[in-house]
């Protein structure tokens, strides 16, 4: 049976890790970047990565008339976001002011510009670097991770979901943040798991033989 993931191409970030990345577990299965609908629309399961500023990231993916392919795989297939691809999942983001594809409601939000850290020393913004992930719910792509395991974090701003019921990883970085939800069909995780070593490879190992129930 035949199982093609296509990793989103729309022109931001290094993609070419991510799917090396997925190449590395993928076994039988076919990984191919996808800068076209029709590739997104024949996959099995989608992968949405992506680095950049929010606004940006959205002029690429409608300059080559992404936006409905992506909507369309989220409601459709077994979806995974990674990094800016989850903070696009949602409604809004605090970066440029900017709208996201309104798939799942909540915001993007800047960290605090006085994060302090337990020690009461100032945290840098960006959060770069390995940090853990606490896991707040169960969930088939953390098969075989430990909670609180380490992934490594790229970011200024984090999601602030409405629902708290999606949210299945958390991590501190002056204040606990949402590291990743869940809904239905899709995972999105903030950290960026192709550089995130053994964990990291074994969320995408779940993720590529993942079989969600679809409504």
């Amino acid at each position: 049976m035949t199982n093609r993931i296509a990793v989103v191409d729309y022109g931001m970030g290094n993609l070419r890790s991510v799917e090396q990345a997925l190449c590395h577990v993928a076994g039988e299965s076919e990984v191919v970047l996808a800068s076209t609908p029709d590739l997104i629309e024949s996959a099995d399961r989608v992968v949405f990565p992506g680095q950049g500023a929010m606004r940006d990231c959205m002029a690429e993916l409608d300059t080559r008339d992404l936006r409905q392919a992506v909507i369309d795989a989220a409601a459709s297939k077994p979806f995974l976001g990674i990094c800016i691809g989850l903070q696009m999942l949602f409604e809004h983001s605090e970066e440029g002011d900017a709208a996201g594809l309104g798939i799942l409601p909540g915001q993007v939000k800047r960290f605090a510009a006085d994060l302090k850290g337990a020690d009461g020393l100032r945290l840098k913004v960006p959060h770069m670097g390995w940090n853990q992930v606490v896991q707040t719910k169960p969930h088939e792509l953390w098969s075989g991770i430990d909670d609180q395991a380490f992934f490594y974090f790229v970011h200024s701003y984090h999601v602030v979901p409405d629902d708290a019921g999606i949210v299945v990883g958390q991590t501190d970085y002056g204040y606990p943040f949402t590291a990743a939800v869940a809904r239905d069909n899709v995972f999105a995780i903030q950290c960026h798991p192709e550089k995130s070593a053994r964990d990291g490879l074994q969320l995408l190992r779940n993720f590529v033989g993942w079989n969600p129930a679809l409504a």
